[in-house]
């Protein structure tokens, strides 16, 4: 029995147009659980005490600083967007590079963000980095 084409096709066309409507879906997944909670769903942060994600010229201007922020957490006071914040943020050290770079790349891609994509060697890279400095 021959199976026409389209049995087949359309399934796959289907998939690839899901995918390609939101692919940093699993790093739009992993910050809903691990950073919504103090930089907020639309990446406001809160005011004076959790920075932005969004349009936050941190970001752009400290890329290889995220993926060791993210595990290890930070303790230093920073400077987004003209506004100093000091608050201690606590590190998610259970993350893989994987994931840690899919959370990058949603929160570069987010909230009207372009600052391009973080490919997974670059993360690694970082960690690495972090990790020989003592974070």
């Amino acid at each position: 029995m021959k199976i026409h084409p389209t049995v087949w096709l359309a399934p796959l066309v289907a998939l690839m147009f899901q995918c390609q409507s939101n692919p940093y879906q699993q790093g739009e997944i992993l910050y809903a659980n691990f950073c919504a909670n103090c930089h907020g769903v639309d990446g406001q942060g809160l005011q004076g005490l959790i920075p932005p994600l969004a349009a936050a010229d941190y970001l752009q201007e400290k890329r290889e600083r995220l993926a060791c922020i993210i595990r290890y957490g930070l303790q230093d006071t920073i400077e987004v967007n003209g506004r100093t914040y000091g608050q201690v943020m606590t590190g998610i050290p259970e993350l893989s590079e994987t994931e840690i770079a899919n959370i990058i790349n949603y929160i570069h891609h987010a909230w009207g963000n372009d600052f391009g994509y973080v490919p997974f060697d670059e993360v690694r890279r970082s960690l690495t980095g972090c990790e020989k400095n003592g974070r």
